[in-house]
C-alpha cells in the first residue's frame, strides 16, 4: 500500500489526491515543460506543464500504479515574487475518488478547500499554502524557499517548511550533459524530502524506484540521482544510530516485571530477567535469580515485560525502522523491496549500526507482464523466467518468495516448486484466474490480504488485477455466509495444509470505511501526535463508495473481521502484517484482531511467538526464555489482558541495546505519548 509515504513524498511533485478533468485537453506544444513518471524502471505516467498567454501555470499529471492512481489538471496564479495566489484543481485521487480543491489569496485572507479540509485565515508576509488535491509546479516552492532569508517560510494550515542544499551532479542522457543540485525540505512530514534542481532552479526530477518524475529525456540520468539521494538518506540513518542506540555497559535485569509468556498465553508477576549481551542468561521469580555483579537494574515496578513484536507486512523505508522501534517492533518481515539498496539497509539494521528492527524475512517479488504488473524488475511470463528468479533470490540470500496478480496460473505449481526445493516459502496475491483454494492446492505456504480469501467465493467476472478486487470485496464480503459447507471446506483446507494467513484487517478497515474529511480510522488514536501536514493527509478518505452503499462497506469490513475470527478459531496461523504506517499500524491491527473476538493473550501470542515460528526464528526470537535474543518491550499496562495498552511501550530492547520510544518520535518529528 505504502499510501503514507507516498502521500508526503507527493506532496511536492503531484498531488497525492490528483484528478480526471472532465473535457481534457493536451497542452501546447510550445513551452511545456514534460515530465515522465518512472516506476521500478519502467514508464508509468506523466506531469506536462505551461504557462498561458496571461502567465497562469497549467499542470496535467497522472500515472497508473496496477490501475489505481491519479490523474489531475490544475491551475495555478502566482504574484510577482512566485507565490500561488490562486490554485484550482478538479479529478479522482490515487483511489479514483473524485476531489476538487480550491485556494485563494483575496482582501489580506487566505481561504481554502480540498478533500482533507477548509480554512479561512487572515495572512501577512510571505507564505506557503500545503495542496492536497493539486499538482502544484515542483519548482514554485524551492525558489521560493530559497529566495527566504532563513530558507524557511510558515506553512499553511499549519507548520513551517525549510529547504537546504545538497549534492552538486553533473548528469547526462541522449547526448547531453547539464548540472543539477539536491535540496532537502523538511516540514512536509517525517524527514527531509528530496528533489533535484537544474541550472535555472526548475524541477529537474524527485523520488526513487518506486516511483520518481524526471524531465522526458533524462531518463538515463535516474541512477545516478537515486544513488545520491540514498547516500544522504545513509547520512541521516547513520546519525541516528549514533545517537539514539544506548549500548549497557554490561549486564541488565529487569525485577519485578509482569512477563508474558508467550508460549503459555500466561502472564507472571513478580519475575526477573537477566540480559548478558544480546542474549537472555536467567529467567525466574524475583529473589530466587542471581544479579550480576555491576549489573544495571531496572525495577518494572509490575509492567508488563513482553518479546519484541513483529509485523509480518512491511515494505520498509529508511525512517520505518524508527517507528517500528519506537511502537514495540524489533522484528519486521519485508514482503517486497528495491533488491539493489535495501538488502544493505536490512543488513545495517540487523548489524545495530542504524536504527531498525530485525529483518528476519525478505521476500522476492515476481509478477507477470502487463498493464497492472506491480512495482518488480523480475518478471516471469516462461516457465525459464520463472526459475531463474527463484535462483536469482535463492542464491541472494531471500528465504521467501511473494507472487503477484499479474502472473500466470499456470507458473504458480513451478515456481512453487522450484522455492521449496531451494527451502524458501511461497506467498503472495492471487493470481488473475486462479482462486485461493486452487493456489493453495499448487503449493501456497501463505496468502496475504483478507480480501483474496472473500475472492475465493465471489463471481470469476472480476478482473482481480485491477482495484475490482478491493471494490468487490467491499460490496459482496457481507453475503459471505460462514456456515456454508464452502467457506466451512476452505477453512478446512487451509487448516489441513497448514497455509497462514496474513489479513492486513486495517488496510481494508481504511479502504471500506475511511471518508474524505474524516480522519482515518487505523490512525484516529494518535493522529494528534501526528505533523500537522501528515495529520491531514490522514483525512482524504478510502475507496470511492457508490451512492447508498457506505453501510455495504462497513458491513463488508465487519465480516472480514468474522472471517479472521473463524480462521483462528478453526486453527488456521495467523500473522499479523499491516502494508501500511509502520508501528502505529501494528498497534491497531492487534487491536483490531480483539475486537473480531480473538482473545487478548492470544493475540499477543500471534504478535510474538506464533509470528517467530512463521519467520522459522522461533529458536532465538519469539518468547523470553534463557538463551534467546534479547529483544524485549517494557509496556506500562497489560496488553494480554487489554490489547491497546501495547500502545505504551516505556522502553525496547533490541539484541540487547536500548532504545527510548520518546527519543526515537522527536527524531521523527512526532509528539511522545
Amino acid at each position: 500500500m505504502r499510501t503514507l509515504s507516498f502521500t508526503l513524498a507527493l506532496a511536492l511533485i503531484a498531488a497525492p489526491a490528483a484528478a480526471q478533468h472532465a473535457g481534457h485537453h493536451p497542452p501546447p506544444a510550445g513551452d511545456t515543460v514534460r515530465y515522465v513518471a518512472i516506476s521500478a524502471g519502467n514508464v508509468a505516467g506523466y506531469e506536462h506543464i505551461w504557462r498561458d498567454a496571461e502567465g497562469t501555470i497549467h499542470s496535467e499529471m497522472e500515472f497508473n500504479d496496477r490501475g489505481r492512481g491519479p490523474r489531475t489538471r490544475t491551475r495555478i496564479r502566482v504574484d510577482e515574487r512566485g507565490f500561488p495566489v490562486l490554485i484550482e484543481a478538479e479529478g479522482v485521487n490515487y483511489y479514483k475518488v473524485p476531489v476538487r480543491e480550491r485556494f485563494e489569496v483575496r482582501d489580506g485572507r487566505a481561504v481554502w478547500e480540498n478533500s482533507a479540509d477548509r480554512g479561512d485565515t487572515a495572512v501577512s508576509g510571505p507564505f506557503w499554502y500545503a495542496s492536497m488535491d493539486a499538482s502544484v509546479e515542483a519548482g514554485l516552492l524551492p525558489r521560493a524557499l530559497l529566495a527566504s532569508p532563513d530558507r524557511s517560510l510558515p506553512l499553511l494550515p499549519a507548520g513551517r517548511v525549510r529547504i537546504e542544499p545538497g549534492a552538486e551532479l553533473r548528469v547526462s542522457a541522449n547526448g547531453r550533459t547539464q548540472t543539477v543540485r539536491q535540496y532537502a525540505i523538511s516540514g512536509f512530514g517525517f524527514q527531509p524530502y528530496r528533489l533535484w534542481l537544474d541550472e535555472n532552479q526548475q524541477f529537474f526530477a524527485a523520488g526513487g524506484d518506486w516511483l520518481a518524475f524526471v524531465r522526458e529525456g533524462w531518463e538515463g540520468a535516474l541512477p545516478r540521482l537515486f544513488q545520491a539521494d540514498q547516500e544522504a538518506e545513509t547520512a541521516w540513518g547513520a546519525q541516528m544510530g549514533r545517537t539514539l542506540a544506548h549500548r549497557p555497559d554490561g549486564a541488565v535485569v529487569f525485577r519485578n516485571a509482569n512477563l508474558f509468556d508467550s508460549q503459555t498465553g500466561q502472564s507472571r508477576p513478580g519475575t526477573t530477567v537477566v540480559v548478558t549481551g544480546n542474549r537472555i542468561q536467567a529467567v525466574g521469580p524475583d529473589g530466587t535469580v542471581q544479579v550480576p555483579r555491576g549489573a544495571q537494574v531496572i525495577d518494572a515496578g509490575g509492567k508488563a515485560l513482553l518479546p519484541g513484536l513483529f509485523d509480518m507486512h512491511v515494505h520498509l523505508g529508511l525512517v520505518d525502522g524508527l517507528f517500528h522501534l519506537a511502537s514495540g517492533v524489533t522484528s519486521v518481515r519485508d514482503l517486497a523491496n528495491d533488491t539493489t539498496v535495501f538488502p544493505q539497509v536490512a543488513a545495517e539494521w540487523n548489524a545495530g549500526t542504524k536504527v531498525g528492527p530485525r529483518v528476519v524475512v525478505m521476500a522476492g517479488f515476481i509478477d507477470g507482464s502487463g498493464p497492472f504488473t506491480g512495482p518488480t524488475g523480475l518478471r516471469a511470463d516462461t516457465p525459464e523466467q520463472a526459475r531463474a528468479h527463484v535462483a536469482w533470490y535463492a542464491d541472494h540470500g531471500y528465504t521467501h518468495i511473494k507472487l503477484y496478480s499479474s502472473l500466470k496460473p499456470e507458473l504458480v505449481p513451478l515456481i512453487t516448486e522450484e522455492a521449496h526445493r531451494r527451502g524458501m516459502r511461497v506467498s503472495g496475491h492471487i493470481p488473475e484466474g486462479m482462486r485461493a483454494e486452487q493456489a493453495v492446492r499448487a503449493g501456497f505456504d501463505e496468502i496475504q490480504h483478507a480480501n483474496m480469501l472473500v475472492l475465493n467465493f465471489l463471481a470469476d467476472s472480476l478482473d482481480t488485477r485491477t482495484p475490482q478486487r478491493f471494490s468487490g470485496p467491499a460490496q459482496e464480503a457481507l453475503n459471505l455466509d460462514l456456515n456454508s459447507d464452502s467457506v466451512r471446506a476452505f477453512v478446512a483446507l487451509l487448516k489441513e495444509r497448514g497455509t497462514v494467513v496474513d489479513p492486513t484487517l486495517n488496510a481494508f478497515e481504511q479502504l471500506f470505511t475511511a471518508r474524505q474529511g474524516e480522519v482515518d480510522p487505523v490512525l484516529a488514536a494518535i493522529a494528534h501526535r501526528l505533523p500537522p501536514n501528515v495529520q491531514r493527509g490522514l483525512r482524504g478518505g478510502g475507496l470511492p463508495v457508490p451512492e447508498g452503499m457506505d453501510q455495504r462497506y462497513r458491513q463488508s469490513f465487519r465480516a472480514l473481521l468474522n472471517l479472521t475470527a473463524m480462521l483462528h478459531r478453526a486453527g488456521v496461523p495467523i500473522v499479523p502484517g499491516t502494508d501500511a504506517m509502520a508501528g502505529f499500524a501494528l498497534h491497531h491491527e492487534l487491536e483490531l484482531y480483539e475486537q473480531a473476538g480473538i482473545p487478548a493473550n492470544e493475540v499477543m501470542q500471534i504478535a510474538t511467538i506464533g509470528s517467530a515460528r512463521v519467520a522459522r526464528r522461533e529458536a532465538d526470537l519469539g518468547s523470553i526464555t534463557v538463551g534467546k535474543l534479547a529483544d524485549l518491550i517494557l509496556v506500562d499496562g497489560d496488553p494480554a489482558r487489554r490489547v491497546s495498552d501495547i500502545r505504551k511501550v516505556e522502553l525496547v530492547m533490541k539484541d540487547g541495546v536500548f532504545y527510548r520510544p520518546e527519543e526515537l518520535w522527536t527524531a521523527v518529528g512526532v509528539a511522545p505519548r
